[in-house]
């Protein structure tokens, strides 16, 4: 889709360090690790207290 390689996404993760600072970044990667979930039991068609 994106071909990106190591490179690339070094300078993805650089550009994000500089913008939202290296304190920010682990809640940023949470948020975006729970929206991803709640992304992926919304297609399954799964709820979180496991009946579907």
């Amino acid at each position: 889709m994106f071909n990106l390689g190591w490179p690339e996404v070094a300078i993805v993760l650089l550009i994000a360090v500089v913008i939202f600072g290296p304190k920010k970044l682990p809640e940023l990667g949470g948020s975006f690790g729970k929206t991803l979930k709640g992304f992926k039991e919304g297609m399954t068609g799964k709820d979180s207290d496991g009946e579907a």
